[in-house]
């Protein structure tokens, strides 16, 4: 049952103020040592981003299919076993806001990644003038994500690609609390460098936690200056439960 307080936007009726909250929280991380962590493994935990109260009015608004442009059901494509929906324009205001608030911090990431690895092209300093080009060069369609899993779901190592134009970090937050609502389902990365093993990372999260990470590759300093290494993410098989994440990524599709 979704709160009284607050509506399935995640917000509370001053949706003003609480979009003003959040980004004040986003602000709030050090976010130097967040780049620092993601410059050295590709991800990051922002712990604690949403409240209880968000994450359940998010997840609560699954089934309201005004909100939605599409529904993929993962087995139907090999993608694994669960479900997804993605978000229509405009965006709920919780999602939007958090879209906005993450972006500029992890634009600085995303320039000096590109330079690092001699990518041309620089990111815009707001997500409106990234989006613009995005949509000019014919990806106009929202990506944020609504994923739900049940017992034995999971969804297979990838990468969210949707055209031309990618912003290398994207951000996924775990709506659900592992050991109450769901059990199994950890997030799970992997990267692959050149002659070199694939490793996995199970990354610990809690309900409320954001996980900051790269889409496809992150620049890593060799011997010979900087190389690509090449990740995927995926989540692993629910043993029980029901688990929601909100995908925030940056880039819209074509």
């Amino acid at each position: 049952m979704k709160a009284d307080a607050e509506n399935a936007d995640g917000a509370t009726p001053d949706r003003t103020d609480a979009r003003e909250r959040l980004r004040r929280r986003i602000a709030g991380y050090d976010w130097d040592a967040l780049g620092a962590a993601l410059d050295a493994q590709g991800w990051a935990v922002l712990p604690n981003l949403l409240s209880a109260r968000q994450c359940a009015a998010l997840a609560d608004a699954y089934g309201e299919d005004e909100r939605y442009r599409s529904r993929v059901v993962m087995q139907r494509h090999g993608f694994g076993r669960g479900e997804y929906r993605y978000y229509r324009y405009p965006l709920p205001p919780m999602v939007q806001a958090l879209r906005e608030g993450l972006y500029p911090r992890l634009a600085p990431v995303a320039a000096r990644w590109g330079a690092a690895l001699g990518e041309s092209g620089e990111y815009p300093d707001s997500l409106d003038a990234f989006l613009a080009r995005c949509h000019a060069a014919g990806q106009p369609r929202p990506t944020p994500l609504l994923l739900r899993y049940a017992e034995g779901d999971y969804n297979c190592l990838h990468q969210d690609v949707y055209g031309e134009h990618v912003f290398p970090l994207q951000t996924a937050i775990l709506l659900s609390q592992p050991g109450r609502d769901f059990e199994g389902g950890e997030f799970v990365l992997t990267e692959q460098r050149p002659r070199m093993q694939s490793r996995a990372q199970v990354v610990p999260l809690r309900q409320g936690d954001a996980v900051a990470f790269a889409v496809r590759h992150r620049p890593h300093r060799g011997a010979r200056g900087f190389y690509r290494v090449h990740l995927r993410h995926g989540v692993s098989a629910l043993r029980a439960g029901t688990r929601h994440t909100l995908g925030v990524i940056f880039h819209d599709a074509q």
